[in-house]
This record gives structure tokens, C-alpha cells and sequence, in this order.
């Protein structure tokens, strides 16, 4: 089989289909040596409350780092993780699989103290796909070469990973030469990230635009069967 990658920003406690694209493939990059983009998924997510949607936002020093790199990025104060792990606790205490997970995020969260973002998101991510039993390897853009316009670095990272197989996120339909991979021998393939089914999910109406720590919390080893890659991934 030819070998699959993609390359993705690193995102905070991201969505189940982030989690569906790393499945999807052989090697994961974590593109970090990209600009940082403000009142995105670098650093925030969303959990459900009684209330609704609630953002969960990691505080980072921006001021001054004007076109800094994700991996730049510094966490700014000690207490976010405390914060962040109450919130959970308070609004998934009754999933019916929290207390299943709760020591391995609870020691996630309190242990969070690292001084730049791209390591916190990093060990979340781990985290996350082992529990999930994603077993695809994950390195950073950081230790390879990267140069050229946004195409041609992300054609280079295949190439150094030895990936014929591109995978990515239909937002990037609107930059993407895909007549310019092909020409280099990469096949590109899009996520749909379309048609997932809805699970059990405490506080209504369903919500698919969430944390994949949802998902966990109320469907435990059965996450799974909520997510669209594991079939496929059985069928290669």
C-alpha cells in the first residue's frame, strides 16, 4: 500500500474528525511551522453545557509575536488547566463514561504546564488517540525540511516522509494546485467530513461541532462506532 500522510495545525482537545483524519493515514505532521492565527482552533474549543456551547480557551502571549509560528506560541499564566479540567468535571460529570477516563485527563490537565502551546496540544492529541486506538505515527513539520510557497512545502513534507498519498481538509480546496501534487506524484484525497451519525449527548439539541471529549465521555470504547475512519482503516 502506498504510504498516506497528512499535515494539520495543532489544535486544542480538536473535533472527532480531526481525529478521523490522523486515523486515515500512515504518518501525521503537526504543522507548527506555520503562522499563528488568532480566535482559531489553535488554542480553544468548545464542550457542551446545560447552557450550550462553551469555549475552553488556552491564554497565550500574542502581543509582540506578530507572524510568530504556532511553535512559538507561549502559554501565558498557570491556572488554565485547573480551569479547564473544572469545567469538564462540572458538565460531564453525569456522561456515562467519564469516570472511565477521568484519571488520564485529570493528570493530562494538571500536568499541563508547559511553556509553549504546540507541546500542551501535543499531549493532548497523544492522549486522545490512544484512547482512541489510533496507532498512526505523529511527528512535527519541525523535523524536516520546509520550504517554498504553501504548496510546495507541503509537497516537500510528503517527500520526505515518503508519502505517494495526500490526505487533507476540504478547506484547502480554495490554495491547493492539486495539478501541481499529481505532477509530483502525490495523490491527493479529501476528508468529508459530512453524514456522521449522532450518539447519546447529555444537554440537547445534538451538537457534531464539539470536542471529541464528547464523544468519549458518553460513548466510551464505543467512540469508535461515532467516527468514520475505523472502517475504512479495517478494510485496507
Amino acid at each position: 500500500m502506498p504510504k498516506r500522510c497528512a499535515i494539520l495545525q495543532s489544535s486544542y482537545i480538536p473535533w472527532k474528525g480531526y481525529f478521523d483524519l490522523i486515523n486515515m493515514v500512515d504518518e501525521f505532521i503537526l504543522y507548527d511551522t506555520v503562522q499563528y492565527t488568532r480566535r482559531d482552533w489553535r488554542n480553544r474549543n468548545k464542550i457542551k453545557t446545560p447552557r450550550g456551547a462553551q469555549w475552553l480557551t488556552i491564554p497565550v502571549k500574542t502581543k509582540g509575536n506578530f507572524g510568530a509560528k504556532i511553535q512559538e506560541i507561549e502559554v501565558e499564566g498557570p491556572d488554565w488547566g485547573g480551569s479547564h479540567w473544572g469545567a469538564i468535571c462540572t458538565n460531564y460529570a453525569k456522561a456515562k463514561h467519564f469516570g472511565d477516563y477521568r484519571a488520564a485527563f485529570e493528570q493530562c490537565y494538571l500536568r499541563a504546564t508547559d511553556r509553549y502551546l504546540s507541546a500542551i496540544n501535543e499531549k493532548f492529541i497523544r492522549l486522545i488517540c490512544n484512547i482512541l486506538g489510533i496507532e498512526t505515527r505523529i511527528t512535527s513539520a519541525s523535523q524536516y525540511a520546509s520550504e517554498g510557497d504553501r504548496n510546495w512545502r507541503l509537497i516537500n513534507l510528503c517527500k520526505q516522509v515518503g508519502a505517494e498519498v495526500y490526505y487533507s481538509g476540504p478547506a484547502a480546496k480554495s490554495y491547493m494546485d492539486v495539478a501541481l501534487f499529481e505532477q509530483e506524484g502525490i495523490e491527493v484525497v479529501w476528508m468529508d467530513y459530512s453524514g456522521y451519525p449522532e450518539y447519546e449527548q447529555l444537554f440537547p439539541p445534538f451538537d457534531h461541532h464539539v470536542s471529541v471529549l464528547d464523544l468519549i465521555f458518553n460513548q466510551g470504547a464505543d467512540a469508535p462506532r461515532y467516527m468514520k475512519s475505523f472502517e475504512r482503516c479495517l478494510a485496507r
